[in-house]
């Protein structure tokens, strides 16, 4: 039987390995796309396709198998086409993985973030960083109000003061040098999300799905800390636990991952709040912003 086992293996190892590598493929591939938008549109797409396929092999529908055929090769390009976010944003990860990551903070830059989210959470004042790291965000850095300026506690503590002109929006660091301030993010739109969670932290996690960039968020209502990068999110962080883990992610590249269907259930926040925010004054009442 041992020897019936091997003889199959040498015959068809070739065979074994493809159909191994495929199904990891797909499968990978399922759980990046899943929550997408684009993942209603694969769907239709793979159901149409192999409708038509079974009714015309079945049938001997020879017209109908041979355009399916022939368009098969324009759906491939389709595919790219009509996935080009989620491709871009796939590669960009890849790119941006710790192996290949060429960026690395400096401690003492690493310690003074820690403090100022520290004292932001404290006083709770709503923030929003962004930590660029090798994929370039100065698109966004271009929406806000440009600062170039060494990075100090004090200075995040003006910019996120509830009165000041700049607390609105994000803030954007690169090299240990606050970049901009006021910045607009991306929101993400994934549907997985919890529908109770706030344009902040949507917006964190949005520009962690556009680049490798590192987000920190800080609660308004309750001075929670979060961390988003590799498109996941992290919450409920204490000032302790919050100075290990940036350090772990900035200093040592240390990413763990979350499975995205875990996101929601991450997020541990009152579902009152639901309203935009446009304005400071919303902002004290409605809060979504700073949920």
């Amino acid at each position: 039987m041992m020897q019936e086992l091997l003889q199959l293996w040498f015959r068809s190892w070739r065979s074994i390995i493809e159909i191994i590598l495929l199904s990891v493929g797909i499968y990978y591939g399922y759980l990046y796309f899943r929550g997408t938008r684009g993942a209603k549109v694969l769907t239709g797409l793979a159901i149409v396709f192999l409708t038509l396929t079974l009714i015309s092999t079945l049938l001997n529908l020879v017209v109908i198998g041979w355009l399916v055929r022939s368009f098969s090769v324009f759906l491939a390009i389709a595919l790219v086409v009509i996935f080009q976010p989620e491709l871009r944003r796939g590669l960009a990860e890849l790119g941006g993985h710790p192996i290949f990551s060429l960026t690395s903070e400096k401690r003492e830059t690493v310690h003074d973030l820690a403090e100022a989210v520290t004292q932001l959470a404290n006083k709770q004042f709503g923030a929003l960083l962004a930590i660029e790291r090798d994929t370039s965000i100065r698109v966004y850095e271009e929406t806000g109000v440009t600062l170039d300026s060494d990075f100090s506690v004090e200075l995040v503590l003006s910019i996120f003061h509830p009165k000041a002109a700049l607390h609105d929006g994000g803030v954007i660091i690169r090299n240990g040098r606050i970049a901009a301030a006021a910045c607009i993010f991306p929101v993400s739109q994934r549907e997985t999300l919890d529908r109770s969670l706030g344009l902040r932290h949507r917006a964190a996690l949005g520009i962690t799905e556009e680049s490798d960039a590192v987000a920190i968020v800080v609660s308004e209502e309750t001075g929670a800390i979060s961390i988003c990068h590799r498109r996941r999110i992290e919450r409920n962080f204490t000032p302790e636990t919050f100075r290990q883990r940036i350090g772990e992610i900035l200093l040592h590249g240390r990413y763990e991952d979350t499975a995205p269907e875990e996101l929601a259930g991450e997020v541990d926040i009152p579902l009152a709040r639901d309203n935009p925010l446009v304005s400071h004054q919303e902002e004290r009442s409605n809060d979504s912003l700073a949920v």
